[in-house]
């Protein structure tokens, strides 16, 4: 069983999501060499975090998802590589990929289907054994989410290392100060400042400006969460966020591509 702080210890849907991927990482153990093997044969991963580093502006992560369950259905008959590939076009630097089914309707079929996009891909999921490093690998991802919120202390320095040790970026979540100190004792190079509170679902991007002042210069830092307007990219910016992870607001537009093309090269200044 994956160690993690336990649904019982998690609000709300969160608690729900963590204990139906308990069962999804029980279920992956049978297939746990064919994982491995996938190894082999997968594609050399690319640099996300190298993809991130722009100095002088705001890079932009755009994501792939279907629902949420604060939100609801949001695209929800999207097509994976138009999308992706509509990014890219728009600027993009790189991709996050929703591929949990249950509660956000994506799979690991979208993250393949992204790869003709031609940027790095973040799997976005709720990570809590290495099987699922592998896993990820395996279909492609070149960068792998890790939820502070739903990790030990233990679990979490050791998928970090392991993910690294196949070639992987990790973007390690947080919301507060505590996560982000945790975060920062496994040396973490990419942090993602989560402006929505897990367990309410609200969002706020005074979050990231909150927490920014804590995190050392060369650490690559990605405002996630109710990021919808330029003006609230160029403020991110102007703090000196290296990057934005933007979901809700471009699926929800007419056009995501063009909706990603308006908050894509943004200014920002350097922490250093």
């Amino acid at each position: 069983m994956p160690e993690t702080q336990g649904p019982e210890s998690l609000p709300g849907i969160l608690a729900e999501i963590v204990a139906a991927k308990r069962s999804e990482v029980e279920a992956l153990g049978s297939r746990a060499d064919a994982l491995e093997r996938s190894l082999d044969t997968a594609a050399p991963p690319r640099d996300f975090l190298g993809a991130l580093r722009r100095p002088g502006s705001v890079s932009l992560i755009a994501e792939c998802k279907r629902r949420s369950p604060g939100a609801g259905d949001i695209r929800p008959d999207l097509d994976p590589a138009v999308l992706t590939s509509s990014y890219a076009a728009a600027g993009a630097s790189a991709l996050s990929v929703l591929t949990d089914a249950a509660f956000f309707g994506g799979s690991l079929d979208d993250l393949r289907a992204a790869a003709g996009a031609g940027l790095p891909i973040l799997r976005k999921d709720f990570t809590l054994d290495t099987l699922q490093l592998f896993e990820a690998r395996g279909a492609g991802a070149d960068a792998v989410l890790l939820i502070v919120r739903i990790l030990d202390d233990d679990t979490l320095a050791r998928l970090h290392t392991a993910a690294t040790a196949l070639g992987m970026s990790v973007l390690v979540d947080v919301h507060d100060a505590h996560e982000l100190e945790r975060a920062l004792r496994i040396d973490a190079d990419l942090v993602g400042i989560n402006n929505r509170d897990l367990a309410t679902f609200t969002t706020e991007i005074e979050t990231t400006l909150r927490l920014l002042a804590g995190v050392p210069d060369d650490v690559v830092i990605v405002s996630e969460s109710g990021i919808r307007t330029r003006q609230d990219v160029e403020r991110l910016g102007a703090a000196g966020v290296d990057a934005i992870l933007v979901g809700e607001s471009l699926l929800a537009a007419p056009d995501p591509g063009a909706a990603a093309a308006e908050l894509a090269g943004v200014p920002a200044r350097s922490r250093g």
